[in-house]
């Protein structure tokens, strides 16, 4: 006992000032007015990502380069996520508001850098520039919502992310075909500047957060050892089975890589200092478990999703506008879902089902959607695409109100980078080997159809097919152009089926802790008379 009464002191995290667990948030309306600013830098990162999405085919056209499109996401996605755990490690150290700050000005630069992008390989390395930024907006956004609200009460700030969600999941894909259309493609990357000036003046003047005055250390080398074992996964899977042969010195070499990086990683921050991700957090088994869920939803929904405007634009034939408009029905019911859940949460202080049922749903969706064929009306592609919206709708608050709720709030910004980490690096795996899927299958079933010489034309590393290239060429070539589309996005779906699937089992192990914050029920007797006992295991660990 007397060994393990030195944790009962409050811990020193770099001498930074934290809130403590019972600090009061602010007035509610000051809480609306401070949190409009910090979702004003969430829309700007959703957004992005929308509007992107609906712009590739026709950029894909533009600099040519098919083979490479998933890279454009890619690049984004692996940055984003090497940095989340860098930026929440800061926000923690130094300063949230600061941070924050910080990470909309890289953001930014990599917004103006893309769209006067010249070449495949300049816009996927100016993507990388702005995925560092926008690791920063998202883990800031929550981290800073995480710190404010306590998780029983975040329910009733739903309605303000509720918002934000619409704007970017319905509105993103819209602009962004808008803009693809009737603009450019470039101005899918310039749009994000007054968006992001308007942010940066919100988060200045209304922003008020306490600053630490302390030094402290960074965890550079596990920084290092982590960004070379997530860019070694991220290359086996992208390379593997297309560029090389999964048997190749190269994928071989890779996998070793990334393992030997990993490994070293946990040994790095097991005598870190100051650990850009504490391993002592993943003995609480609901964020271990929510970690997990965080990775197999991000792997299987980025992944899987990324390819649909492929389809609708070079198989449906619709403009880059109604491709946004076709994916309506798949983020409004994630985003009527996801309010639905956050107002039941704080209501009952209830959460462990929506896991669960969301990753039925999702699998289901996933199904669902490989059902899509060349003859599929857009009616009937809409409704497919609605179940795999409900299950997002049901994990994707809910992960990280799991993960923010087993930590304390000194931890609050590396838990949420944490939790936003496994969801990113889930999903930058995913479409890294989706796209390597995608393009296998893809050349593959064109080769079979129309030869290899007229495959390699058409699929090639310098292949510039537009949707309105593609109408220009013969009907057999553009009828089997359209088959293999649907060939490759078929496989996508059955191979995010056993991962929606995994998630659903994992769903099962997270148990039902209660929220902090708000009233919560009154608790049975039988558990009013273990409180004291209670009190005193909390005080020794």
């Amino acid at each position: 006992m007397t060994a393990n009464t030195t944790h009962a002191a409050p811990r020193r995290r770099g001498g930074a000032h934290e809130a403590p667990e019972d600090a009061t948030p602010p007035s509610r309306g000051r809480m609306y007015v401070i949190l409009t600013g910090v979702m004003l830098a969430m829309l700007l990162a959703m957004l992005d990502n929308m509007i992107v999405n609906t712009a590739l085919p026709r950029i894909v056209g533009d600099l040519g380069g098919l083979s490479h499109l998933s890279w454009v996401v890619t690049a984004y996605v692996l940055a984003s996520t090497v940095a989340t755990p860098i930026w929440g490690k800061l926000g923690d150290l130094y300063s949230r508001k600061g941070t924050f700050i910080a990470s909309i000005l890289v953001f930014l630069a990599g917004s103006v850098l893309s769209g006067a992008a010249h070449s495949m390989f300049e816009l996927i390395a100016f993507r990388a520039l702005q995925g560092l930024g926008g690791g920063g907006l998202m883990v800031g956004a929550m981290s800073i919502m995480g710190a404010l609200v306590p998780p029983r009460e975040r329910g009733r700030y739903q309605g303000l992310m509720a918002a934000v969600m619409p704007l970017a999941m319905i509105g993103g894909p819209l602009l962004g075909g808008f803009i693809t259309d009737h603009l450019d493609w470039r101005w899918a990357f310039y749009v994000n500047i007054p968006v992001g000036i308007l942010a940066l003046a919100v988060v200045v003047l209304t922003l008020k957060l306490p600053k630490s005055t302390v030094k402290a250390s960074i965890d550079y080398l596990g920084v290092a050892v982590l960004s070379v074992g997530i860019t070694a996964l991220v290359l086996l899977t992208t390379w593997g089975g297309t560029e090389y042969a999964w048997g190749s010195w190269q994928i071989i070499g890779l996998g070793v890589l990334a393992v030997v990086s990993l490994v070293a990683f946990v040994f790095v921050e097991r005598r870190a200092k100051e650990p850009i991700m504490p391993l002592s957090l993943f003995r609480n088994r609901n964020f271990a478990l929510a970690s997990v869920l965080g990775f197999l939803v991000g792997f299987a929904m980025f992944g899987a999703t990324t390819f649909l405007p492929q389809y609708q634009q070079m198989v449906q034939g619709d403009s880059a506008t109604q491709s946004g408009l076709a994916l309506i029905p798949l983020m409004l019911s994630s985003v009527i879902v996801g309010l639905i859940v956050g107002q039941v949460t704080t209501r009952t202080g209830r959460y462990r089902a929506f896991p669960i049922i969301g990753g039925a749903v999702m699998t289901i969706g996933m199904v669902a959607l490989a059902q899509l064929t060349v003859d599929t009306t857009h009616t009937m592609a809409s409704l497919l695409m609605i179940p795999l919206g409900l299950g997002m709708g049901f994990l994707m608050q809910t992960t990280m109100l799991i993960t923010q709720n087993s930590v304390s709030v000194r931890d609050m910004g590396v838990a949420s980078s944490a939790a936003t980490f496994f969801r990113q690096i889930g999903g930058s795996i995913g479409v890294s080997l989706f796209g390597a899927i995608f393009s296998s299958r893809l050349t593959a079933s064109l080769t079979d159809s129309v030869g290899s010489a007229t495959a390699e034309k058409l699929t090639g590393g310098g292949a510039r097919l537009s949707p309105a290239l593609l109408d220009k060429l013969p009907d057999a070539i553009h009828h089997a152009y359209s088959a293999a589309i649907v060939d490759g996005v078929q496989t996508l779906f059955w191979w995010a089926v056993p991962i929606t699937a995994i998630a659903f089992v994992v769903a099962w192990f997270i148990k039902e802790v209660p929220l902090r914050g708000g009233d919560a029920p009154k608790a049975p007797a039988i558990v009013k008379q273990r409180e004291p006992a209670d009190a005193l295991v909390a005080a020794v660990d």
